[in-house]
């Protein structure tokens, strides 16, 4: 039967070089945001590399702590000099009185370390020229706000939706994985990316959810792996990967699972799987009965012997 469409490897140069350059630009774009996330995220518990507590922090909080207080031991520990820091967060922990902010020198550190960052003209971070937003981190550490996660998720979900958009369809030409398994892996990447923003949510109510966060963004990481390397070996590298090298085994196992003998055989073993599974609940059911009827009577009987 003829091809419905023309697969990556027989596709025009122009095209190649148009889908390649789009591969690489996202595929760096991805690299640089995870290395992002190290030194932002990553950085929540004062310690480079992304953990739990990482994320625990940067969503839930570190509600034993204040804000402010928690930032100077985490992301921005090494924006200032240890004793720098320590006046800083015993000033908050003194209650962040307004006429201590001079007195005790907080404002010429806040002035020098923070403000050249921290200013009017920067955008989606607390303006320290003042004084009220710098108050304002003085309060417990909840962790992200709620509109900070609303704005965070919109740019989120349009923003990658469309980089899998445009790289689902790169990968829709390719012809060594079979339609059931691109449509997997096409769609995996919109299923990850909601379970990614919700977790984001859930953690803010509860930290257990901190490990849906770091699983969904695997998730993401995988499929988008599998899509970008398929797409790339098969327009520029089919013959020596598929037909000459290592993926020549793979097309000529994945022939033979699709082959009718092998679905015959697939068919029969499960089957078998569905009659074993019928007769060990036959059994799981008897040892219920069993014990109701014999079992626990006779374990109430001897803990009555040993009472009286």
């Amino acid at each position: 039967m003829t091809s419905k469409y023309t697969p990556l490897k027989d596709q025009d140069t122009p095209l190649k070089v148009l889908f390649t350059g789009y591969l690489c630009t996202v595929g760096i774009g991805y690299f640089v945001a995870l290395v992002q996330i190290l030194f932002t995220h990553g950085m929540a518990d004062g310690k480079f590399g992304l953990s739990i507590d990482d994320i625990v922090y940067s969503y839930y909080g570190n509600r034993s702590g204040t804000v402010l207080e928690t930032k100077l031991n985490g992301s921005m520990k090494n924006n200032a000099p240890e004793n720098e820091r320590f006046a800083i967060i015993q000033w908050v922990r003194d209650g962040a009185d307004p006429d201590e902010y001079k007195e005790s020198g907080v404002d010429k550190i806040i002035e020098n370390r923070c403000v050249m960052c921290h200013n009017k003209d920067a955008a989606g971070i607390p303006d320290f020229s003042r004084f009220e937003p710098l108050k304002a981190l003085t309060a417990q550490d909840e962790g992200a706000t709620f509109q900070s996660l609303t704005r965070v998720s919109h740019i989120h979900l349009f923003g990658i939706s469309f980089i899998f958009m445009f790289v689902g369809l790169i990968f829709s030409f390719a012809e060594t994985t079979t339609t059931q398994y691109k449509c997997i892996a096409i769609g995996m990447p919109y299923g990850f990316l909601l379970a990614d923003i919700m977790s984001w949510w859930l953690t803010k109510i509860h930290p257990l959810f901190a490990w849906l966060v770091i699983l969904a963004g695997m998730g993401m990481a995988v499929s988008f792996l599998f899509m970008w390397v398929t797409s790339i070996l098969e327009m520029w590298f089919y013959r020596p990967v598929f037909i000459d090298g290592i993926g020549a085994h793979y097309l000529q196992w994945r022939e033979k699972m699709t082959s009718e003998e092998n679905k015959a055989r697939l068919r029969s073993f499960l089957t078998d799987l569905k009659a074993l599974a019928e007769q060990g609940k036959r059994m799981v059911s008897a040892g219920v009965r069993i014990w109701r009827e014999k079992g626990w009577p006779m374990i109430e009987n001897l803990l009555k012997k040993q009472n009286d």
